[in-house]
């Protein structure tokens, strides 16, 4: 191939890997589904793609290399405090559910494909993982009760690297045979590849702790530190560089004193990049004969993981635990397999093959199992949580980006008014605050990756960017747009802003909805406040309507939202604009009646013929 077909292979693969990504973040699928679709189009079923010929000898260094920083990323998110905090069935699933889905997948194996139990059971290791990059794109889609949208979450949290462990100690096991020198080699490897990462991790938060990189330079050395920890120890013991780079990234994890958000940003970033060339790349390699030969029994143990496996797994996990028979019901139901066991799968059968030529089907074997789980549970689980009672369609809930004075007044008004509210902060100092009201709180920048894993917006149907930073509220309202939809994000403007200064305007494309509309701004609300302003709710009636209840308000007064008559939340300053009608409640921010230049200090055109008027003071 000459370098000039060889460079715009690579560039339309790079396009194609977004277009894929964007279809998934479009369709609220896991990535993994249209990456595998669009390998399978260009390999097998249009012969566009040959990866052997495209890369040659590099082949297995480019999909060792990628594992590598897969299963790294992957470890930094298990922290042993994380372990330790949850309990019941979360505890049960990542331990004895695991154990569960190995031995039935295992079998399955072995029997309907007729594997052998070697091979057979590190194919069960690879597929007891789900891991969050399929999990939580799931449920955005489904939308399931709170309880099991953060069982699964933190289920994909803490099986992924576990399973990924697993996988990779049943491979090395296997790698080295099974006599007794073996087993003695075996060891020698875990152990080599554990001195490695727990070396190699030491050093590199030593490294971040003291800033000896520039800040700009300190992710891109922590990438070159990993592979050449990974390439130093597979240099010194076959294969143990898995191991050494998983167990590198959980002492990271564990390790105090160092902030790993913007290398876990960074690693995501990366990783988008070589997931989007990896998977396609794997998945034109598989051939529609392997397919065909392969696809019956692949059905059959499909079959086993969504009726047997699961289910089993699930049921085991739930002795001595609160889970009741529906919920049990749809977490059976919901175990997508994605990343992790794609990559770890295409590298085994890689390294494998001479030795075991059948390992080559843990490939087949592995696709099927994806692209069944993904594509049945995200058709049907949506439909199921209904059914079973278990769906958060309906609920209604305020996700605000600051935990300042101005949020929190506007979240305490929220609250009163029985919408939930969460508040996510940088600053611990305000969350504080805010969890002293009573709102649930989420530490860190919405933004980033560790967010996307552990935030919970199950229920959450409004984003409200308060914070001071104006960029900071368009990037946010950006990134939620699609999630909660464009007429649910709104973005307070930090000051009054002149929109004939084309300097201080933001672009269109980033510009929200104006919250309470285009006077109103953080700098005005923090004002009223300061000067005594008090939040009211008044029940609208046929007597006072709307235009009664803005003739008795005064001209600072700023209407925030309202609720309808089945208590949807309507925020003022959208399009179309809200009007409310009789038997809706508006939500206000105005001056004590006492200092109302209306004269209506006793609220009698308030109350006329309305429910009693409540008034919240906020300092």
């Amino acid at each position: 191939m000459h370098h000039v077909d060889l460079a715009l292979l690579i560039a339309l693969l790079l396009t194609l890997g977004v277009a894929c990504q964007w279809i998934a973040w479009r369709m609220r699928l896991p990535a993994i589904l249209p990456l595998l679709l669009a390998g399978i189009a260009l390999g097998p079923w249009l012969g566009l793609v040959n990866p052997d010929q495209f890369l040659g000898e590099l082949l297995f260094p480019v999909v060792s290399l990628g594992v590598a920083i897969v299963l790294f990323e992957g470890s930094l998110t298990l922290r042993f405090s994380d372990i330790r905090n949850v309990k019941g069935i979360i505890l049960n699933l990542t331990t004895v559910g695991v154990l569960v889905t190995w031995a039935v997948m295992a079998t399955a194996a072995n029997y309907f494909a007729g594997i052998s139990w070697p091979v057979a059971l590190l194919f069960g290791a690879i597929v007891s993982v789900t891991g969050p990059t399929v999990v939580v794109p799931m449920l955005r889609s489904i939308q399931p009760s709170s309880r099991i949208s953060n069982i699964l979450r933190w289920e994909g949290i803490l099986v992924d690297p576990i399973g990924a462990v697993l996988a990779v100690l049943v491979f090395e096991f296997i790698n080295t045979g099974h006599e007794s020198e073996s087993l003695l080699e075996f060891g020698k490897v875990v152990m080599l590849g554990t001195v490695w990462g727990v070396a190699g991790g030491t050093v590199l938060a030593q490294v971040l702790k003291r800033h000896i990189f520039p800040e700009y330079l300190q992710n891109f050395a922590s990438l070159a530190f990993v592979l050449l920890v990974f390439t130093a120890s597979n240099s010194l013991g076959a294969e143990s560089g898995l191991i050494a780079v998983t167990v590198m990234g959980m002492v990271m994890a564990n390790s105090s004193n160092i902030d790993i958000d913007d290398l876990l940003s960074f690693k995501e970033h990366l990783t988008v990049v070589l997931i989007s060339m990896l998977f396609i790349l794997l998945a034109a390699r598989l051939s529609f004969a392997e397919l065909q030969a392969i696809a019956i029994p692949a059905l059959l143990v499909l079959a086993v993981a969504l009726f047997i496996a699961r289910p089993l797994s699930v049921l085991v996990s739930s002795f001595g635990t609160s889970i009741n028979w529906r919920e049990i019901t749809l977490l059976s139901w919901i175990a997508p397999r994605g990343i992790v066991a794609a990559a770890i799968a295409s590298l085994f059968a890689l390294q494998l093959s001479e030795k075991l030529p059948e390992a080559e089907l843990i490939v087949p074997l592995t696709f099927t199992l994806i692209l069944g789980t993904v594509v049945f549970q995200s058709l049907t689980a949506g439909w199921l949580a209904k059914r079973l009672g278990l769906s958060s369609h309906g609920e209604q809930g305020v996700l605000m980006t600051s935990a300042d004075k101005v949020s929190l007044m506007i979240g305490e008004a929220l609250l009163a008014n029985g919408i939930k509210v969460m508040v996510s902060d940088t600053n611990r100092e305000s969350l504080q605050d805010a969890r002293m009201k009573d709102f649930k709180t989420f530490y860190g920048d919405p933004l980033s990756e560790y967010a996307d894993r552990h935030m919970d917006l199950t229920g959450y149907t409004t984003l409200m960017a308060t914070s001071r930073n104006a960029e900071a509220n368009a990037m946010v309202c950006a990134r939620f747009r699609h999630d909660f939809g464009p007429k649910n994000v709104f973005s307070l403007r930090p000051v009054g802003t002149d929109e004939k200064d084309e300097r201080r305007v933001l672009a269109t494309a980033l510009r929200a909805k104006p919250m309470f509309g285009d006077k109103v701004s953080w700098t005005k609300l923090a004002s009223m406040m300061a000067q005594g302003a008090v939040v009211r709710s008044t029940k609208l009636t046929e007597e006072f309507d709307y235009e009664a209840l803005h003739a008795t308000q005064n001209e600072s007064s700023v209407n925030l939202f309202a609720l309808n008559e089945s208590g949807r939340l309507r925020i003022f300053g959208g399009e179309p604009p809200v009007e409310p009608q009789p038997g809706w409640t508006v939500v206000s921010l105005g001056p004590r009646r006492d200092e109302n230049d209306k004269g209506n200090g006793d609220d009698n055109g308030a109350n006329n013929g309305s429910a009693e008027q409540e008034a919240m003071e906020r300092v």
